[in-house]
């Protein structure tokens, strides 16, 4: 969960007021995303191009059914931390599992 923020914290001089809507928009959808995932129901029929894009990358990237849940909650997590700091879009779970991979190597 993000934590409440002041907006005094947002560099405004960066980014247009309409900017930080678009990305506070963008991470709203983001999230309702994630929840019909973890649901495993996705009931919308309109979706953001971008999103398309990331249930497309969901459907190709094997995740263990018995770890789904929990790396998608780290998914989440880390795509809140990258909209926090910079623009969308979130990225795609394969980019997640990629950089999970080379922070953290498999144990042998």
């Amino acid at each position: 969960m993000l934590q409440a923020v002041s907006a005094d914290l947002f560099h405004v001089t960066d980014a247009t007021a309409d900017d930080i809507i678009e990305l506070e928009l963008m991470l709203n959808r983001f999230r309702r995303l994630i929840a019909e995932l973890i649901r495993g129901n996705v009931v919308r029929q309109s979706f953001q191009p971008w999103e398309i894009g990331i249930l497309l990358d969901f459907e190709t990237c094997r995740v263990e059914p018995k770890r789904r849940l929990e790396t998608l909650r780290q998914y989440s997590r880390a795509v809140e931390k990258q909209l926090q700091s910079g623009p969308g879009p979130p990225m795609k779970l394969s980019e997640f599992l990629q950089l999970k991979s080379t922070r953290r190597p498999a144990k042998e």
